[in-house]
């Protein structure tokens, strides 16, 4: 049996591992956050200067009603976005985990495929599908068909966020799925169960905590999502990274769009702890 050693036998091998990934994080985020984090208790005092005089009136702002509607209809689109790709991403997660080795490996580099080209190029390609003179409505025209308003709507952005963020479904669910034991999904065959009553009886409950993490790593850059709703949303369907790239952009107002940055940073942390008590109430027997 293989002996662990306890990192106080060896301080120094192990500082000399932990300190450069260490430094890197508390320069280039940490503090950067923490700056940020500053400027959200600040008030602008002139063109280019703040003075962090810790103030809450930007988080009272940002809790205004018309800010709060936002923060809902970012919710409802990344949500909307987050369950279309459930709804996709199981079946093809599926599908992968029980494919033959060599067209799993095939599938597996199809899902990943995306990540070999920059965000902005996938995203212009899609809208030149959806536009108005583009390949869909080209296809209904050709059809004697009216042509449709595709680009620039919720339904757009919804379609957008699922085309960017699919892959990060499918992936954590395959992992769950390729780790079941096969044998109980045979024992519920052999007991006369259907395959779609052993997919939601037996496969769906093993592979919650796959399911789990593929929803939330979904849905987390969803709602934080900047350039999906940006370039295929029109004036009603700006999410709230929307509202905050113009605070810091447009309106220079830093202390308001830092407050909106942590209001976002904390709603995903409840997100998260509330994954985990969800993870840690269902493993107490």
């Amino acid at each position: 049996m293989e002996k662990r050693v306890d990192w106080r036998q060896a301080p120094g091998p192990f500082a000399a591992l932990l300190g450069p990934p260490l430094g890197w994080f508390l320069l280039f985020f940490a503090a950067p956050l923490a700056v940020v984090l500053a400027y959200s208790f600040g008030t602008n005092v002139g063109v280019a200067d703040i003075a962090i005089s810790g103030t809450f009136a930007n988080y009272a702002r940002a809790l205004e009603p018309v800010y709060l509607a936002i923060f809902l209809k970012s919710f409802a689109i990344a949500g909307a976005a987050t369950f279309v790709c459930l709804l996709l991403g199981f079946p093809v997660a599926l599908a992968i985990a029980f494919a033959q080795p060599r067209v799993r490996t095939l599938l597996l580099v199809l899902v990943m495929l995306p990540f070999w080209t920059n965000l902005l190029i996938r995203t212009y390609a899609l809208m030149t599908v959806l536009r108005d003179e583009g390949l869909v409505n080209g296809a209904l025209g050709a059809l004697g068909l009216p042509p449709l308003p595709l680009l620039y709507t919720n339904g757009a952005v919804i379609l957008g966020l699922v085309y960017v963020h699919l892959p990060f479904t499918v992936l954590p669910i395959y992992a769950s799925l390729d780790r079941l034991d096969r044998s109980l999904i045979e024992a519920s065959l052999d007991l006369g169960a259907s395959h779609l009553a052993t997919v939601f009886r037996v496969v769906l409950p093993l592979a919650r905590p796959g399911i789990l993490a593929g929803l939330l790593l979904t849905f987390i850059p969803a709602l934080g999502s900047y350039l999906t709703p940006d370039l295929m949303g029109g004036p009603d369907s700006q999410m709230i990274a929307n509202v905050i790239e113009r605070q810091f952009k447009r309106a220079n107002d830093w202390p308001f769009g830092a407050a909106l940055a942590f209001l976002l940073m904390y709603l995903t942390f409840l997100a998260l702890a509330a994954q985990g008590l969800f993870r840690g109430r269902r493993a107490e027997p």
